[in-house]
């Protein structure tokens, strides 16, 4: 169950504190926003764990067993009273919340999540989905072949049946990074032309990775030149895909090489 859910889903049953970050300056463990729920037994979601996170549960158990009301701010300095190295300092509110609060919690604490399209439903690409299931993304998942999905898939993953499979590059939601891990080399090589197309009407696709290896794309990009793609279009494209320095071929690490490639591509969006 992702977190946002399981903290609405506790309220229901007993109040905790809310415990967010207001403010930071300098080096911190956690940004502005991030936030964590202490209840009377449990906590969910962090701050950044280590000294700072556990003086910040007592003050909220403390203010928990008190009955508080209303919202505090505390700051704390990251330095050698905390026995933290960041040196920075970081601003954190505390609130009282429970059941009538989780309408408003919904909408306050949702995080945007990033579209990622992924196509192949193969050995790597149940691994992918898996290992996202856990992240702030969304997966529309496609694949050409029937009965392929797993019965079991996280909450943000949602399945499509595509034929042909470069037909669902059109509806993709914008912004959308698509991963092109299909069953065949010709599909991959339809959805990539199909995504160079969208690409070159609509510029709403940031990232573009196709799985394989370097002939592999070098063989794509001489057919793709023929159905008159430029080197300017071909540079959208990724290949091989996930961070360098990972030679492990297995699903489960090349998934974890994607995953962080993924989560690299906001960085580099927002710089």
């Amino acid at each position: 169950m992702p977190l946002l859910d399981e903290l609405l889903q506790t309220l229901t049953a007993e109040p905790a504190i809310l415990v967010q970050v207001l403010g930071v300056r300098g080096s911190a463990p956690r940004e502005v926003g991030a936030w964590m729920a202490v209840f009377k037994t449990s906590q969910m979601g962090t701050i950044g764990g280590g000294r700072l996170e556990w003086d910040a549960l007592e003050h909220a158990r403390r203010l928990l067993d008190g009955g508080a009301q209303g919202a505090v701010s505390v700051r704390y300095a990251l330095g050698p009273s905390l026995g933290q190295c960041c040196g920075g300092e970081m601003t954190l509110g505390f609130r009282a919340i429970g059941a009538a609060d989780v309408e408003s919690l919904l909408s306050e604490l949702k995080v945007a999540c990033m579209p990622v399209a992924l196509f192949g439903g193969g050995h790597v690409g149940r691994a992918l989905v898996h290992l996202l299931g856990s992240l702030p993304v969304q997966v529309q998942w496609v694949d050409s072949r029937d009965e392929i999905f797993p019965q079991q898939l996280p909450c943000n993953v949602q399945c499509e049946h595509s034929a042909p499979v470069q037909a669902a590059v059109a509806d993709l939601q914008p912004g959308s990074r698509v991963l092109v891990m299909s069953f065949s080399h010709a599909e991959d090589l339809d959805v990539v032309a199909a995504c160079l197309q969208r690409q070159r009407l609509r510029g709403d696709l940031p990232f573009v990775g196709l799985i394989g290896s370097k002939s592999k794309w070098a063989s794509f990009q001489g057919r793709l030149r023929e159905r008159g793609y430029t080197d300017q279009d071909l540079a959208h494209v990724t290949c091989p895909i996930g961070v360098p320095g990972i030679a492990d071929k297995r699903p489960e690490v090349i998934a974890v090489a994607v995953a962080a490639q993924l989560l690299q591509t906001l960085g580099s969006m927002a710089s």
